[in-house]
């Protein structure tokens, strides 16, 4: 049985609900096969023993997507190499290419979720209708397990950058 969990964001002030579990501190993160910019299959097992900060957004092609990403990019630069930083999206691979060439995203490397819904439910981050995934935060420390989680009461607002860090543990 698929779990709905009606009204958990708004989009625009609109009600959403989204699909999948609330993902919890101390739940094990799921697994995911998420398409690499270059297409090969990326999965949370690659960055196993390293701690994994997971950031979800709609699209990158939005302002608010795009003020997100540009900011988190701008401050994780030197960050330890024992943190891998994704920002995941539907967007196709290709896009995500031309949006990280062109606002010089190098600290981070997005994974898009085109292929299938598999990953928004089982993190609980689908939004039901129209299957983009909702704004959101998972940090997953080095054992796998979901160290913090931020998920963006409204989706068209931009998350809490210095919480989410200090979860992370990075100097800003």
């Amino acid at each position: 049985m698929t779990v709905k969990r009606e009204n958990a964001v708004t989009m625009h002030g609109k009600a959403v609900t989204l699909v999948g579990p609330e993902l919890k501190v101390g739940d094990s993160a799921p697994d995911f096969s998420l398409a690499a910019q270059n297409l090969t299959t990326v999965t949370l097992a690659d960055s196993a023993g390293k701690t994994r900060m997971l950031i979800t957004v709609p699209s990158l092609d939005t302002g608010t997507c795009e003020r997100e990403t540009v900011e988190f990019n701008k401050r994780l630069v030197g960050l330890s190499d024992d943190i891998v930083v994704h920002v995941i999206s539907k967007d196709l691979p290709f896009a995500q290419t031309r949006f990280c060439g062109a606002k010089d995203i190098t600290v981070m490397q997005a994974l898009s979720a085109y292929k299938d819904d598999s990953f928004g439910t089982a993190y609980g981050v689908m939004m039901e209708g129209n299957h983009l995934l909702a704004r959101a935060i998972f940090v997953v420390d080095p054992s796998g397990k979901v160290s913090y989680v931020q998920l963006v009461p409204e989706v068209a607002d931009e998350p809490n950058y210095d919480e989410v860090l200090d979860a992370l543990g990075a100097k800003v």
